[in-house]
């Protein structure tokens, strides 16, 4: 057994900065209130939900189309240019993520996304293929928080929730993993997972 506990990341927002209005301010411009309106009412959280739990991207432009015909070209820009949703890495956690790697920590990764759009950010970030596994909430039709995607996680990869670290920027998905058993640590900035994971006794170097 390897001395130090695995670490299982999320990656939305914990190692790559994801954000909707990332391409919405581009397609509405200065009418914020008409962009917030939009990823309130016509696509909101909830629908894009959907997709990280496997609805087809297909099904769910004709979906939100049938809503609001009127924001049809609103509507298939989130598939159509769903690259610009995306920012970049956040590059301190890549950093940790790149010396967990270098001390053969064993890593991991569980993520809410849709099973069509994750080959696309597979092939943007090198670091995606650093992980020993990958589990994609969209591919298994399990999206977090429900508890049995930590059991399928648990299970797939012969972990002991009590030597697992689980990290994570949603507290619903802390809860979860918690009463599952993991270790689990709200993710808000690099520095200060850092120096959590630190105390955990992973060897990283100091902040």
């Amino acid at each position: 057994m390897s001395l130090h506990p695995t670490v299982v990341f999320d990656l939305g927002n914990v190692l790559i900065r994801w954000n909707p209005r990332n391409l919405y301010r581009r397609l509405f411009g200065d009418d914020e209130n008409a962009m917030e309106t939009f990823l309130t009412e016509v696509c909101p959280p909830a629908w894009n939900e959907e997709q990280d739990r496997g609805r087809t991207w297909a099904e769910a432009i004709k979906e939100a189309i049938g809503r609001h015909p009127s924001q049809e070209a609103f509507i298939r820009a989130y598939d159509e240019r769903w690259e610009e949703t995306i920012l970049g890495p956040i590059e301190g956690t890549v950093d940790i993520l790149r010396e967990l790697k270098e001390k053969d920590v064993r890593i991991l990764a569980l993520t809410n996304w849709s099973a069509e759009k994750f080959p696309v950010a597979h092939r943007m970030f090198d670091f995606l293929h650093w992980f020993e596994g990958i589990l994609v909430s969209g591919e298994e039709r399990l999206i977090k928080p429900d508890p049995a995607i930590f059991r399928l996680m648990i299970s797939r990869y012969t972990l002991d929730p009590a030597r697992t670290i689980f990290i994570d920027d949603s507290m619903p998905n802390i809860t979860s993993a918690s009463q599952a058993g993991f270790q689990a640590l709200h993710f808000t900035d690099p520095d200060r997972l850092r120096k959590e994971l630190l105390a955990f006794g992973l060897p990283l170097s100091q902040p």
